[in-house]
């Protein structure tokens, strides 16, 4: 049957394993798909983005040389028109406008027909004839040459640039042209008017800008490197012409008019130019989708494979959970949880707390009076977990044994040693134990210490003794060290109204989060603190858990903590069970968990209460500590106090130092309503209201405090 169902777990992961394999592969060619096309867009935005970019920087390159060139035209016309009359000083400024250019040009300028006929040139000596045409090169940056080019072979007459400057009255861009005579080169030129004393235009100056130096300008525009770029003049002449065009293949072409001068830019991208490196990550896309689907069928195939394995070790590990937290539970069942312990004994009040580091721990502590005296031990195993638990209830039942028909406390922890250094101990694991034996009618207390830390006796302030003082303890090695070692007893007094507190080093040693540990400084500052303000062994362990909560924070538990305290009151006699109306004061101290609410009960009991009144206040008092916990101590640990005084009424105290919350602030519920009508909620504390005679709440020295009061009918 087994082997049937696990055939039937395999078909379907196989079915599952073969949809998600297809689904995936549906969804990583759609992702592909949807990637591809949003690059493509992206792609395209950019390079427009691009191309307008470079063009507009192209753009403002050329507009810069044309406004330089047409700023040289028109000092070159004033130079000119200011001797005008003077044609050696024409050919000087022409020289002087030249060197005042960047790039390697020519600059001209051309009077009408017979303006100088018959005038001889100073500096050549030549007989100028009908054309005059002064005329400056740079060809280089160290070589200008000035001469007179105008002849009736060179007629610049004819030119554009000669007609349109003398006909328009600013500067002139002309097409493309051969300058044979002057730059010598391909170049584009720019006209402006000269004028006479009187106003007449008589010359045109004539500056040239070379095809060559436009075409270095713009280099930049070859955007991407197989690109093509072109600039043409207004009328659609190439200054810069476009190569050819392969016929069939798609090209992408952006534009941008120049406006000092008319012409047009353009940038050409073939179409497989821009997607070149998109169409090459597609491929390596496609290869790595192949690859992943292929792993993928792999990775199901061993997953299907190991399924059954999976599943039977998530049974195992819940089986383990389990056994775990059973194992918890009788851990601490074996230890003492019945507070106050002893209702036939008022003066003595004690109360002990274990936290365990994990699921199970190795800390104990345990007591139990014989023959009126209080025998008593706290002990750390060391290690943490299920072998030091193991450890832990040996102990445990090693005290109880001995301590039984033994009274020297150094006797009891010899023999507990010989028997943890036997041979059953493999791991080498140790105790370190503290214990005592307390006579209750003197105070006498004997003690062996061994290797445990040293506890707090609490002095009793009424004799004007201020401090706490740490318990001289002789280092003593611990339990399962060393077979045959001799412990050393030693005694002391504690007087009535002393509180001995005993700890293990999970107290000193927590650590926060920034690994500070908190010490015994720390705790012995809180001993002083408390001191004053406690009145029960339950509240100084209260006060001491709230102050490692808080110095931890959310830091982990690093070591089990174990907290134990004893109080001796008064010398009053033992006295018997007290009768159902004894007056008297009690307390008890709960973990915010609401796996301890049956512990209420067994306390209600010891309380000796009416027998007609132990059901009501017991449900009464579980309502009220269960709303506490759940609105208190909102996903976070903390402790109830409940606290007794019984007279001739039953006053409960219920306080915690969570948030605040006052649950006699919530209206009663409409009794009268159906389950279905009724809200959720409020049912709890109006039992409360219904069960007590009275029930208040108070927010005091940051604590929540719940007062519920019953009359007791005598």
């Amino acid at each position: 049957m087994k082997s049937e169902s696990t055939s039937t777990i395999s078909r379907k992961g196989t079915r599952s394993g073969l949809w998600i394999i297809f689904v995936a592969a549906a969804l990583l060619e759609l992702i592909t798909c949807i990637m591809y096309f949003t690059s493509r867009a992206a792609i395209r935005m950019e390079a427009e983005q691009r191309a307008q970019t470079e063009l507009r920087r192209a753009e403002l390159e050329i507009e810069v040389h044309a406004i330089e060139t047409e700023t040289a035209a028109k000092a070159l016309a004033k130079l000119a028109e200011k001797q005008v009359d003077q044609p050696d000083s024409v050919l000087a400024a022409t020289r002087l406008a030249v060197q005042t250019l960047r790039a390697n040009t020519s600059m001209a300028v051309a009077y009408v027909p017979d303006y100088f006929k018959g005038e001889r040139l100073k500096v050549t000596g030549e007989r100028i004839g009908s054309f005059f045409e002064a005329c400056s090169s740079r060809f280089s940056e160290d070589s200008i040459y000035t001469r007179q080019i105008g002849s009736a072979a060179h007629d610049y007459t004819q030119m554009e640039w000669w007609q349109n400057g003398f006909k328009h009255d600013s500067c002139w861009w002309c097409e493309p042209y051969l300058d044979d005579s002057g730059s010598q080169t391909y170049v584009v030129s720019c006209s402006y008017p000269v004028r006479d004393g009187k106003g007449k235009v008589v010359a045109v100056v004539c500056v040239d800008l070379s095809l060559s130096d436009l075409k270095n300008l713009s280099e930049y525009l070859q955007v991407y490197p197989n690109s093509y770029y072109s600039i043409r003049s207004s009328t659609g002449v190439d200054i810069v012409p476009v190569p050819d065009t392969v016929a069939g293949r798609k090209y992408n072409i952006f534009r941008e008019e120049v406006d000092a001068t008319g012409w047009h830019l353009e940038i050409i991208i073939p179409e497989e130019e821009l997607f070149r490196d998109l169409n090459h990550t597609g491929l390596i896309v496609t290869i790595l989708m192949l690859v992943g689907l292929v792993m993928l069928v792999l990775i199901m195939w061993y997953a299907g494979a190991n399924n059954k394995r999976l599943i039977e070790s998530i049974s195992r590990n819940q089986s383990m959970e389990n056994e775990l937290n059973i194992a918890r539970q009788i851990q601490m069942a074996m230890l003492p949880n019945r507070f106050p312990p002893f209702p036939d004994y008022p003066n003595l009040n004690a109360y002990g707390e274990v936290i365990p580091a994990k699921e199970v721990g190795g800390d104990l502590y345990d007591f139990y009076i014989r023959e009126g005296r209080l025998f008593f031990c706290v002990g750390d195993v060391s290690g943490k977990g299920v072998p030091a638990s193991i450890v832990m209830a040996m102990t445990r039942s090693l005290f109880r044994s001995f301590s039984c028909y033994m009274d020297s406390p150094a006797q009891i922890v010899k023999q507990m040693n010989e028997s943890l250094s036997g041979e059953g101990n493999d791991q080498s694991m140790f105790v370190t134990l503290f214990l005592g034996v307390l006579d209750l009618s003197t105070g006498e207390l004997q003690y062996c210490n061994a290797g445990h830390n040293a506890p707090i006796q609490i002095k009793n302030e009424k004799l004007k003794i201020k401090n706490s003082e740490i318990l001289s303890c002789v280092p003593n090695l611990p339990l399962g060290v060393l077979a045959g070692f001799e412990f050393k007893e030693q005694e002391t007094k504690v007087a009535f109204g002393d509180t001995l507190f005993l700890y293990t080093d999970g107290l000193t040693e927590a650590e926060n989060s920034d690994h500070a540990q908190f010490g015994e400084e720390r705790m012995m500052s809180i001993v002083e603190s408390q001191k004053s303000k406690v009145e029960s062994p339950q509240e100084l362990i209260a006060a001491m858990q709230q102050a490692v909560a808080e110095f931890v924070g959310s830091a982990e538990q690093s070591d089990d903590l174990t907290m134990f305290a004893i109080r001796l009151i008064d010398k009053s006699p033992v006295t018997n069970h007290p009768s159902p109306l004894t007056s008297g004061r009690y307390s008890l101290v709960m973990r915010n968990d609401i796996q301890q609410i049956p512990t209420l009960a067994e306390w209600i009991e010891m309380i000796g209460l009416p027998e007609e009144l132990n059901m009501p206040i017991n449900l009464a008092l579980e309502e009220a500590v269960s709303n506490v916990m759940l609105y208190a101590y909102p996903g976070k640990s903390g402790q109830v106090l409940i606290e007794c005084t019984k007279s001739d009424k039953l006053v409960f105290t219920i306080s915690d130092s969570g948030i605040p919350f006052d649950p006699t602030q919530q209206e009663d519920p409409d009794v009268t309503q159906s389950v279905d009508e009724r809200p959720i909620g409020g049912l709890g504390i109006y039992l409360v209201r219904q069960i007590m005679d009275d029930i208040r709440y108070e927010r005091k020295n940051e604590k929540n405090i719940l007062t519920l009061t019953k009359t007791l009918n005598h």
